[in-house]
């Protein structure tokens, strides 16, 4: 049984740009919460072998997604919760006056920062 507090500095830049700072894992997934600054906006991305849940925390923002035919874009602010699919392109934005943070579920447990790919963007 573990118990972790949330760093107060960032584990890993992310391969978006965003600061993640790790939570705990168990074999079939991690949990990380993610901040981006202020004004910033996220290198657009898929993955290579995960999904991932979102719950946001505080601030306010866009998260664009894109998986075959289907596109969307969502605004975000404390209490939204979205998904991004395996094999979803995906940019997020931070469009308050203040940090967008979230927690993100990750299934499987993250790899490494191979996973990530960039791609073509929204913004």
């Amino acid at each position: 049984m573990l118990v972790k507090h949330l760093p107060a500095d960032y584990n890993n830049l992310a391969p978006d740009g965003s600061e993640i700072r790790l939570l705990l894992g168990v074999q079939g997934g991690g949990m990380a919460h993610c901040t981006l600054p202020a004004g910033q906006t996220s290198v657009a991305v898929t993955h290579r072998t995960v999904e991932e849940i979102w719950y946001f925390l505080s601030g306010r923002g866009e998260v664009w997604r894109k998986k075959d035919d289907a596109e969307q874009v969502t605004e975000v602010f404390a209490g939204t919760c979205l998904t991004i699919p395996l094999g979803t392109s995906f940019q997020f934005r931070a469009t308050g006056e203040e940090p967008l943070c979230f927690i993100i579920a990750t299934l499987p447990p993250w790899p490494g920062p191979q996973e990530a790919v960039v791609v073509a963007g929204k913004w």
